[in-house]
């Protein structure tokens, strides 16, 4: 008899556990989480940015290149490249959603030939010199979709984006500074430009929207 007793308020004891976990941690807890991801500003829906209709343009953690038509004034920042699994083209467009950068390592020849081929067409359109060229704009970052340049090569690219934009270059520079973002912490990484932004602050529009 006591036996039997006993047994039964261990069962209830371990119903009672269950019901409790089963509302903390499959109720309580997911609502927790999805409530605190809606506190913060859009990072739970990917942190989309949008231009001045309400449009949405992008992410603020994903760097795309706007499009361009061939041969048209080209008006905006450009992202690093995003590299390319096919090896293929140098300036092949990453797909922001597998975030995959280059296969190639350090002693790679088609990593060295495509570096050459970017430093040399950037060159070119901005107007400087290879050697001029920095590190991060002919080289993609871990993801492959990093949204950020450095200050450097933003200053190669604010004279063509002052005349097509028919801007003063000064002008143009503040408007870099004021998206400059500095190291985290005060400490880690270096001071980056986010692109997106940038080009927003430019005009940069969405085609359409619903």
């Amino acid at each position: 008899m006591r036996f039997t007793i006993g047994f039964v308020k261990q069962v209830w004891a371990g119903l009672l556990v269950l019901l409790a976990l089963t509302v903390i941690l499959g109720v309580i807890y997911p609502a927790a989480v999805w409530g605190v991801g809606r506190i913060s500003s859009g990072s739970a829906e990917g942190s989309p940015v949008r231009d001045s209709n309400g449009c949405v343009v992008g992410s603020r953690w994903v760097g795309v290149d706007p499009q361009v038509e061939s041969g048209a004034p080209d008006p905006f920042f450009h992202n690093r490249v995003t590299g390319s699994v096919s090896d293929e083209d140098p300036f092949a467009p990453g797909d922001p959603a597998t975030a995959l950068p280059t296969n190639q390592g350090p002693s790679s020849e088609i990593l060295a030939t495509f570096i050459a081929e970017r430093r040399t067409a950037i060159a070119e359109r901005e107007g400087v010199r290879p050697d001029q060229v920095p590190v991060d704009a002919v080289t993609g970052s871990g993801s492959g979709i990093d949204p950020h340049i450095s200050p450097a090569y933003a200053e190669i690219q604010v004279p063509r984006v002052a005349e097509v934009n028919r801007l003063d270059e000064q002008r143009v520079r503040q408007l870099v500074d004021e998206h400059t973002e500095g190291r985290q912490l005060g400490l880690l990484g270096e001071e980056r430009v986010n692109v997106l932004e940038l080009n927003l602050a430019l005009g940069l529009t969405a085609p359409s929207c619903d």
